[in-house]
């Protein structure tokens, strides 16, 4: 076997939460043959193996399926959004997709899980993201620094509250610049955060 290279496949953000087709599935497992490895990740997007040589034509392929193909590794990933219980307009489902949309595949120091909820309920567990957005009637809070995993496990901390959605995508652009120009190497988001401050982020965000 020669030289191979993952990628990331999701479906598109819409209700009821990350739903491949049928269809879909079928594609995945024509078109990178039996032999390929599939994973399914924790932040809902399946990593998959491909000979690199192949790796443009099998992402045009799944994209005109309707998937999403994002990078691997270093890098924002594709928005973990909820289920949209709410409604899809009351929830926020199109602001969910234009927040993908700018933050998804940006290179960053460490991987950087970002969550979305259009309610507090909080169904996508935003609080235990890096970055975590959860509209609250017509405006929206972020929050920063959580960390799922470990035994010291920790909830984000509110960042900002009562934002518009025009204000909402270039404070979440700010935050990842920010932490890509001075982040120490591979510094874990959480411990950048706890490092400079969640005052110092205050007022970038302000």
């Amino acid at each position: 076997m020669g030289e191979i290279r993952k990628m990331a496949v999701a479906p598109a953000i819409q209700a009821g939460g990350s739903l491949f087709t049928p269809e879909q599935l079928s594609i995945i497992g024509a078109v990178t043959g039996p032999d390929a490895k599939i994973e399914m990740t924790s932040f809902k997007q399946l990593y998959v193996e491909v000979p690199i040589e192949r790796y443009e034509a099998i992402k045009e392929e799944f994209e005109r399926g309707g998937l999403e193909v994002y990078p691997t590794g270093f890098a924002t990933k594709s928005l973990i959004a909820c289920q949209f219980c709410k409604g899809a307009e009351e929830a926020g489902l199109e602001t969910a997709r234009r927040i993908n949309q700018a933050i998804a595949g940006i290179e960053t120091p460490t991987p950087l899980k970002i969550g979305y909820a259009g309610c507090a309920l909080g169904t996508s567990e935003p609080l235990l993201k890096d970055i975590g957005i959860v509209k609250m009637r017509e405006t929206f809070d972020i929050y920063v620094g959580g960390e799922p995993k470990g035994l010291k496990a920790s909830l984000a901390k509110l960042l900002v509250s009562g934002l518009t959605e025009e204000a909402l995508i270039p404070i979440l652009t700010k935050i990842i610049n920010h932490y890509k120009q001075h982040a120490k190497g591979k510094e874990k988001f959480r411990k950048f955060v706890d490092r400079i401050s969640l005052e110092r982020l205050k007022q970038l965000a302000s």
